[in-house]
């Protein structure tokens, strides 16, 4: 049964997030965050084991910490599990994780891509005021046409389309509670406001893509060892210069969940892994494929389970 690695982005990352790893898996755990936290100039350690929600609401901290936590998820699952998936993809900011784990990217080159992307990224944040919210059961074409008609309170797009029944805009603040208002009275079963740290995915970022372009280029992408599909297209990534346009273009494109799931369906995958924190990928797994084999990687017990379960496999394969 072919299986698909799924890494989180941004909104999955909590409070303690590596501790456990560290005391199970310390011999992994350690010396790669302290390698990434050397390369980065932060306590990455310490923030990923001991940090509080406040340290972990900076975009600019949130989101290397959260890759360098999956990093060590995914190194566990490798190392001591034979752990191989046959694709990878990852959300929005599980995309860097994922073409690590591609061998598209160097680890410690992605660490500092995302350091860069976090920063720039905070930096639309305290220029303008935005936010994003969530709209969970309209059709993404009715949260669409809430984001035409809100258009009059400032910019307002779709950001994620998650789930069939499950859609997040993001824009200018006043627009998308405009947004929230309209689709409540379209009958919309509630909306939820995020707390991220900027308006990600929207045109309010498209200032950025040349700045981080050019940071995009300093670095080698070499072409994926292993498939990836693509949060920007919901497509297969091609080489690694096609990935690294795609990273460029990801910074005001919205993600393409709903799309990165059935490609996977249609290509014979029916066995999804989020590897890293949070179980938000796999919930939306198991309402896009319900006939698929769905499991996370949020705590030591789920990692233990998964690694005696390829060990299993691996032996049966001898």
């Amino acid at each position: 049964m072919s299986l698909l690695a799924m890494f989180p982005g941004q909104g999955s990352q909590r409070p303690g997030m590596a501790r456990d790893l560290v005391r199970r898996h310390g011999a992994i755990a350690v010396p790669l965050l302290e390698r990434a936290g050397r390369t980065l100039g932060l306590p990455l350690a310490e923030i990923c084991t001991t940090g509080t929600a406040e340290e972990l609401a900076a975009t600019d901290i949130t989101q290397p910490a959260l890759v360098a936590t999956s990093l060590v998820v995914y190194e566990v699952l490798r190392r001591e599990g034979r752990f191989a998936p046959g694709a990878v993809t990852g959300h929005s900011l599980g995309e860097y994780t994922a073409l690590v784990a591609a061998g598209v990217l160097d680890p410690l080159d992605a660490l500092r891509l995302v350091r860069v992307r976090g920063r720039l990224m905070a930096g639309v944040s305290e220029r303008t005021a935005g936010g994003m919210a969530a709209v969970i059961g309209l059709a993404a074409a009715q949260v669409e046409a809430a984001c035409r008609d809100a258009s009059r309170h400032g910019l307002v797009e779709v950001a994620n389309y998650n789930e069939r029944g499950q859609t997040v805009v993001s824009g200018e603040a006043p627009a998308v509670a405009a947004v929230c208002e309209l689709a409540r009275a379209r009958g919309a079963e509630r909306t939820v406001p995020l707390p991220v740290g900027a308006p990600f995915h929207c045109s309010l970022m498209a200032g950025l893509e040349t700045e981080f372009g050019a940071e995009l280029s300093r670095y080698r992408f070499t072409d994926p060892h292993t498939p990836v599909l693509s949060s920007v297209t919901g497509e297969w990534i091609r080489s690694g210069g096609h990935a690294r346009e795609l990273l460029r273009r990801q910074l005001a494109s919205p993600v393409r969940w709903v799309d990165v799931l059935a490609t996977a369906r249609d290509a014979g995958f029916a066995d999804f892994v989020e590897v890293g924190p949070g179980r938000v990928l796999s919930a939306f797994a198991r309402h896009t494929v319900p006939e698929a084999t769905v499991r996370s990687t949020n705590d030591v017990r789920r990692i233990a389970a998964l690694i005696d379960e390829s060990s299993h496999r691996e032996k049966d394969i001898s």
